[in-house]
């Protein structure tokens, strides 16, 4: 009898460590730091939302020297989240990505400009210093200033592109009068460098009619193909959008849990509760589904770069519902 209670016990522990072993991995490679920027998807790992659709989710930062796409091309991921200008740049090229999830409703990208500097509106950028993000950054703003007829060559009639870094250097140096910002990141950087809300005017990208998607979640197509893997798929953007969801709600809190996963310990406190309060209000109003109409705006945006456009033609196959339309119903 007893040997049978053993045998049964030692039946019940490999069936247990059978089941601790059947949850998918999952990597998901970011398109940049460590920060609220990617708030759900830490809060989905931290809270166990992950876990509940038997997912082993490995989160990959990102940085200056880490493209997205190059690291799902070489296998080091899964999953990528981009800006939709790249991936359809990508796409272009040959690589094939695919949309499976837009978490990220509104775009944050704006360009920030100091009044002293002589900037009260569109009409004043003319013989101005613009500092313009490039890797696929730029699109948007050509597009604008094509939009608004100016030239981006220099000049009185035209406006003069200095290619910035990753900070917003040219603003504080005097170097450029506005200087490209994300409502949730250097914006606050010009502010805590001591420059006022007041000595300040903003355009954001949206308000232009020129906003181009951000923060996608992104696939090779042909492991779409792949029943299992489409049905990995379908859980993670489910435990991703409730991530979302409750860091919008629990913003505090959810920027406290990006910070214990912050490994190199660069963010502070402060910073990324504020970011996370302003990335609340741009997955607000996304219920994880692709809207069409934004795709179409970015598509159109992409092609009107003048004689370099991102994109030279319509993409096919770019994005897809199957995803969502699973996850989320």
């Amino acid at each position: 009898m007893k040997t049978m209670v053993k045998s049964l016990g030692a039946a019940a522990l490999g069936l247990w460590a059978g089941m601790a072993q059947a949850a998918d991995d999952v990597t998901l490679q970011l398109k940049w730091v460590t920060q609220a920027q990617f708030a759900g998807y830490y809060v989905a790992l931290d809270k166990g939302f992950y876990a509940e659709e038997d997912l082993n989710v490995t989160i990959k930062p990102g940085g200056p020297d880490i493209a997205p796409a190059q690291v799902i091309a070489g296998g080091g991921a899964d999953v990528v989240l981009d800006w939709m200008p790249s991936a359809l740049a990508s796409r272009e090229k040959g690589l094939s990505l695919v949309n499976i999830a837009q978490p990220f409703k509104s775009s944050g990208m704006m360009l920030t400009c100091r009044k002293d500097a002589g900037v009260s509106g569109p009409e004043d950028f003319a013989g101005k210093t613009l500092g313009v993000w490039f890797f696929g950054n730029e699109y948007p703003f050509l597009s604008w200033m094509s939009k608004l007829g100016l030239s981006t060559e220099g000049g009185d009639s035209g406006v003069t592109v200095l290619k910035q870094g990753f900070n917003v250097d040219p603003i504080l140096q005097g170097q450029a009068a506005c200087v490209s910002t994300m409502t949730y990141n250097e914006y606050w950087q010009i502010i805590d460098a001591g420059l006022s809300p007041d000595d300040l005017v903003v355009f954001k990208y949206e308000d232009q009619g020129v906003a181009t998607l951000e923060d996608g979640m992104y696939v090779l197509e042909e492991n779409l193909k792949d029943p299992a893997f489409e049905d990995k798929m379908v859980r993670f953007v489910r435990a991703s959008m409730k991530g979302w969801k409750w860091a919008e709600e629990n913003a505090e809190e959810a920027a406290m849990i990006v910070l214990d996963n912050d490994a190199s310990g660069a963010q502070t406190e402060e910073h990324q509760i504020r970011m996370m309060g302003e990335i609340a209000k741009l997955t607000a109003g996304s219920n994880g589904a692709l809207d069409p109409a934004d795709y179409e705006r970015t598509v159109m945006s992409l092609m009107s770069g003048g004689s370099d456009p991102v994109i030279t033609k319509k993409p096919e196959g770019a994005w897809t519902h199957a995803i969502t339309d699973k996850a989320l119903n």
